[in-house]
């Protein structure tokens, strides 16, 4: 996992970052861990990283 946040905005940000620092996009994954009334909803950045 390389960034976990609650504000979307930021998500939109930290993804902005990563397409002007010219990262595949093919290699990223968001992840939406839909709240319910006890949790938030949190939203999960990876990339994926080639075995060797």
């Amino acid at each position: 996992m390389v960034f976990e946040t609650r504000d979307q905005g930021e998500l939109r940000a930290r993804l902005r970052s990563l397409r002007q620092a010219r990262v595949d996009e093919a290699t990223i994954r968001i992840d939406t861990l839909c709240g319910r009334l006890t949790q938030p909803t949190t939203y999960r950045l990876s990339r994926y990283v080639a075995d060797g």
